[in-house]
């Protein structure tokens, strides 16, 4: 080989040889990070989420004396709580923040139709029955609910539409959406982190459960509790409080793809508490069906989770599927207009068959 071979084979070698150094360096592990067991990291704040859990129980605390013949409840009043009007909401504690502006929008005045309507039917004297607003007494005398002439509970519908319109809204659309996750990273705010670090942090807080669920149960309430109700069946705790540890880890060490992997479980399982609660009271409304009071109210709540599933922006179904469910659940889309004395319980078979389709539950779907 003469010397010129010799300087293009030596040149064609030390190429081949960068070549491989460079990928072997671009195949490298990622940097490790450790995953904390409890949602203890630094610079966490929900103040604002864990405000607005309180608002929401403190109005159900309200409402729930209705339950009571001649116990009226003033619409104003819950216009107030939903608002944080303190002169005329009446709270126990001081709130600096809101339900409504934390509402979907479209959905607001819904809301506040149906306080109008609340107080008109606790003004009643009468029994509940089929065209008769009032308290409705089930079959054994053990349970008592204030109901319209249609038999719509308002509490449920007002407490737990709420916790989809506003609360889950909040957490899956708003705080894990695009928006707020396409944030600064970088700046740490003390007490607060980054702004990422917080939107997550917010996102969290709306799920109202300890730092160290599931090991701790202790004072869950809203989703955290029907997260733990349905957790032996569906696995939702650990699906949603996994992947809400997994996602801030990412957040702090700048993982972006974990964090969005996260998201994406965290929707899919927050969506599967609310899809196994509606078919659980489904099971119940049809083994209670012949009792008015029993049926009713387990109507009611069917119908307030079927209609939070829309507020998820990752949702499995349409707003059309939605709509389609409550029509068999109620008669309608409205929670105004539905009647749960005129259901069957062939159509309230329907849908839960129907909901157990589109979220692969046909094998669970009567021990919910």
């Amino acid at each position: 080989m003469n010397k010129l071979s010799n300087i293009k084979f030596l040149a064609v070698l030390m190429l081949f040889v960068l070549t491989i150094a460079a990928c072997t360096t671009d195949e490298q592990e990622p940097e490790t990070y450790t995953i904390p067991t409890t949602y203890n990291f630094e610079n966490v704040s929900y103040g604002g989420q864990s405000q607005r859990l309180a608002m929401l129980s403190e109005m159900t605390t309200y409402m729930k004396t209705a339950n009571t013949a001649g116990n009226t409840v003033s619409a104003d009043k819950l216009k107030a709580m939903f608002e944080n009007d303190a002169t005329n909401a009446g709270f126990v504690q001081t709130y600096s923040k809101q339900l409504k502006n934390k509402t979907f929008e479209a959905q607001q005045t819904v809301f506040e139709g149906l306080f109008d309507d609340f107080e008109a039917a606790s003004q009643s004297m009468l029994s509940g029955s089929n065209g008769q607003a009032g308290v409705v007494v089930s079959l054994n005398g053990l349970k008592a609910y204030l109901m319209n002439g249609n038999g719509l509970e308002y509490t449920q519908a007002i407490e737990k539409g709420l916790m989809g319109a506003c609360l889950y809204y909040q957490s899956t659309s708003i705080y894990l959406g695009s928006d707020k996750m396409n944030v600064d990273n970088t700046t740490v705010t003390a007490g607060e982190g980054t702004e990422m670090e917080h939107h997550w942090d917010e996102a969290f807080g709306y799920l109202a459960v300890p730092i160290d669920f599931p090991t701790n149960t202790d004072g869950l309430a809203f989703w955290g509790k029907y997260s733990n109700d349905r957790d032996a069946m569906l696995g939702t705790n650990a699906g949603i409080m996994d992947n809400f540890l997994k996602g801030r880890a990412a957040i702090s060490n700048d993982d972006l793809t974990a964090r969005d992997e996260a998201i994406i479980e965290i929707q899919a399982n927050w969506e599967l508490v609310s899809v196994g609660t509606a078919i659980h009271y489904l099971n119940n409304a049809i083994s209670d069906f012949n009792d008015d009071a029993l049926r009713n109210h387990s109507l009611s709540e069917v119908a307030a989770f079927v209609y939070s599933l829309q507020f998820n922006v990752n949702k499995k179904v349409t707003i059309a599927n939605v709509n389609d469910l409550l029509v068999q659940v109620g008669g309608d889309s409205n929670f105004a207009d539905m009647n749960f004395y005129n259901v069957t319980e062939a159509s309230l078979q329907a849908a839960k068959d129907q909901l157990a389709v589109y979220y692969g539950l046909e094998d669970v779907k009567d021990s919910l």
